[in-house]
């Protein structure tokens, strides 16, 4: 009963923020007027176009800054497809790739050091709102910022973990101050998955894993993470709830980990980073443990989201899910019906790499259309919503 009155209290006092925001909100949406003249500024009349019934700006704004998009181009103008995007759905920030998986050919977003900040330079010149300029920079086999392309060369996390956490600090710094120059703001990084199983495919194998002791684990993720704090770039810890035990890639299926899942030493990193107040985001893992939910995997689960991060972890900050378009997720879920799911169990962020099997086009559409449409039938709660805008507006303000 406390926890629940505890839980009630912390959504009426979200809500305070955003009854003021709806006050300010035209000029919330005005940023860069006049570059991004009147692109989706039509959605905010009292018509919408794909449905009858009434907008309500606020909702919208804060449905879009939920969202965050993959999108192919190395160079951006007030008419490529990502600026409407942004613009017309309000969409939170974008992912960027050095590859274009549907096409498996270079590049997608990264050319260089100059090419990359202009193009950033650029979105957030076009945009209507500040960005989330997201990446994977974990160092390794995991850089989207690799030096055949003139970025400097980042050490592994199981090369750093073998290594004084000093030291870690050091390569993250550098790390921090590479992100910084081209405007990045998000570091999807560092893993804290521990080295349990190390033929694991997707950790153990790449080398993504700091230790298989989950001590040296935290000190080492505390570490990178105050190098990238140097610099203000805000790490997103992952995989929640640990990855490091499973024997199969979540970007090709769903991995069972209900038998090899240590519960106490997986979790021991999420622990001490939340304690430390370390965790500026956290990542979901696309696992499932079926003594744990017997259900759902980890990013649409109750269970792992609300129950053990935010209830017995006490995590009180953001939650990205990982990205909604793995295997693990579209072989066993529809589109609409995962990013629901997702949200209902707790994930504030929605990742959307539009970089797996095809590319869509109107991606942006169909997950703004998703969210509405689930309000509108009761599906999922407007309270959800506002509670997730008032994480993610934070995590904005922080950063700015």
């Amino acid at each position: 009963m406390l926890k629940r009155l505890k839980k009630n209290l912390k959504v009426l006092i979200l809500l305070v923020p955003c009854i003021l925001f709806s006050l300010l909100l035209p000029s919330c949406i005005q940023k860069q007027s006049e570059t991004a003249d009147s692109l989706g500024q039509e959605n905010y009349s009292t018509q919408k176009k794909d449905t009858e019934k009434e907008e309500d700006p606020l909702l919208d704004y804060m449905i879009g800054q939920m969202i965050i998009l993959g999108f192919r181009g190395t160079e951006v103008t007030a008419s490529s497809k990502i600026v409407e995007d942004i613009n017309t759905y309000r969409i939170g920030g974008v992912i960027l790739f050095d590859y274009d998986m549907p096409t498996k050919s270079f590049p997608r977003n990264i050319l260089g050091p100059e090419q990359t900040k202009k193009l950033i330079k650029d979105l957030n010149k076009l945009s209507s709102s500040d960005l989330l300029i997201t990446i994977d920079a974990e160092g390794g086999n995991v850089n989207r910022l690799n030096e055949e392309y003139g970025f400097e060369k980042i050490k592994s996390a199981q090369e750093m973990g073998s290594d004084d956490p000093e030291n870690t600090f050091l390569e993250a710094k550098k790390l921090a101050s590479q992100l910084d120059s081209l405007g990045i703001n998000i570091n999807l990084a560092p893993v804290v998955d521990v080295d349990i199983n190390k033929d694991n495919p997707i950790i153990g194998r790449l080398g993504r894993s700091f230790s298989q002791d989950p001590g040296e684990v935290h000190r080492h993720a505390a570490a990178f993470i105050e190098g990238m704090r140097e610099y203000n770039i805000a790490a997103a810890v992952k995989h929640f709830p640990g990855h490091g035990s499973s024997e199969e890639d979540s970007h090709l299926k769903l991995p069972d980990i209900t038998a090899t899942y240590q519960k106490e030493a997986e979790l021991f990193p999420y622990k001490m980073l939340i304690e430390d107040n370390k965790a500026d985001i956290i990542m979901t893992a696309h696992i499932i443990n079926r003594d744990i939910d017997p259900v759902y995997p980890a990013t649409l689960s109750q269970v792992f989201l609300e129950d053990i991060l935010r209830d017995e972890l006490n995590y009180e900050g953001v939650i990205i899910s990982d990205d909604m378009q793995m295997g693990a997720i579209t072989d066993n879920y529809g589109f609409d019906e995962a990013i629901i799911k997702a949200i209902n169990a707790g994930c504030d962020l929605i990742l959307l790499s539009n970089n797996g099997t095809e590319y869509d086009q109107e991606i942006a559409k169909k997950a703004f259309y998703a969210i509405k449409s689930a309000i509108e039938e009761g599906t999922l709660a407007e309270e959800r919503i506002t509670e997730s805008y008032s994480r993610i507006n934070k995590l904005k303000e922080n950063l700015s």
